[in-house]
């Protein structure tokens, strides 16, 4: 029997095992910062954030905080606040987006927003970003707070860039990828880049950091975008097709559009830029996605940024903690196989 090749090189699954095994200790700490810090005398507030925030996912963001520090060999406790705070702005972006998307499901579940209503999401997005500043504050550098809150204000700017894009069908493929650098690598990069700054690492290593962070968000972003198209709910623990629905010019949208000819461009025009969405018109743009090679070189992109952020990480020497963080990259990309 052949070996299924993995798509950044190695012949075996990928998983976030190694990632999570090497922050286990570390993110036990994470968890009882979130809990302590989600927590509030009106009740709503740790009822709604408790659903989302203990709704299955990986914790993948505040992982990487805690992988970074070990790859550095940091031996104190500021990153678990950190990693905390990192969650939470991940937690209310998540919050927000699915009010402006009007989603129903995510991680498999009901969105918060269709059970409490979208005032409340909104607020307690609010809540949770205030927390997160809180948990900035109390570390005591200047140089994190600047970090974080960047990234915070990038993230947003990405979100209205990409509202803005909706049903948009000329957009690039150039304003595709700045629109997801901001709105999904940004926070990436910022969880990546704080461990050096605990870990008073010199500017090379933030940098590194930050790039191996930017590119694996850009990677998993783009990963996403293919999946919406090729997956189905169960995997994605959100609706199949959302994007489409949705009229969101996203990379593979964008490459079918620019290699289709003249009866598929109307086909994409009275869809995404039009709104005319038909349930059956699903099914027809998954298969233009494909007869072009849309999705294939998505995939490709993907597959790029991914070698790129392993890259970042070839000055740092080998160990348990650079092979998880490789192995994470592998993951991302393999989320699409």
């Amino acid at each position: 029997m052949t070996a299924t090749v993995h798509p950044i090189g190695s012949a075996r699954a990928a998983s976030l095992e190694p990632m999570i095994q090497l922050a286990a200790a570390d993110l036990n700490h994470v968890n009882a910062v979130i809990l302590e810090r989600m927590q509030s005398e009106v009740a709503l507030i740790p009822e709604l954030a408790g659903h989302l925030i203990a709704g299955g996912g990986k914790r993948m963001r505040p992982m990487l905080t805690l992988a970074c520090a070990a790859l550095l060999d940091y031996q104190g406790a500021r990153h678990h606040k950190l990693a905390a705070a990192v969650e939470f702005i991940h937690t209310a972006t998540l919050l927000h987006d699915d009010v402006v998307d009007s989603s129903g499901l995510r991680r498999g579940r009901r969105t918060a927003n269709i059970i409490w209503g979208n005032p409340a999401s909104v607020l307690v997005g609010d809540f949770l970003f205030s927390r997160a500043f809180e948990l900035m504050v109390e570390d005591g550098s200047l140089k994190v707070l600047r970090i974080l809150s960047r990234a915070s204000s990038v993230i947003a700017e990405g979100e209205v860039s990409q509202l803005s894009a909706q049903r948009r069908i000329e957009t690039s493929e150039d304003h595709y990828l700045e629109i997801i650098s901001a709105k999904t690598a940004a926070l990436f990069a910022a969880a990546c880049r704080i461990a050096a700054v605990v870990a008073e690492r010199d500017e090379s290593v933030e940098e590194a950091l930050d790039a191996y962070g930017r590119n694996l968000g850009v990677a998993f972003q783009l990963v996403d975008d293919a999946i919406d198209y090729s997956s189905d709910a169960a995997t994605m623990g959100k609706g199949v097709g959302d994007d489409f629905r949705d009229g969101k010019a996203t990379l593979p949208v964008i490459l079918a559009y620019a290699r289709g000819g003249e009866a598929d461009r109307a086909f994409w025009r009275d869809a995404i830029a039009g709104g005319g969405a038909e349930p059956a018109d699903l099914g027809r743009a998954t298969i233009l996605l494909r007869e072009t090679g849309a999705l294939a070189d998505t995939l490709e992109r993907a597959r790029l940024f991914g070698r790129r952020a392993i890259d970042a990480l070839g000055a740092f020497p080998a160990g348990r903690a650079k092979a998880a963080l490789v192995e994470a990259v592998e993951f991302a990309i393999q989320r699409a196989y």
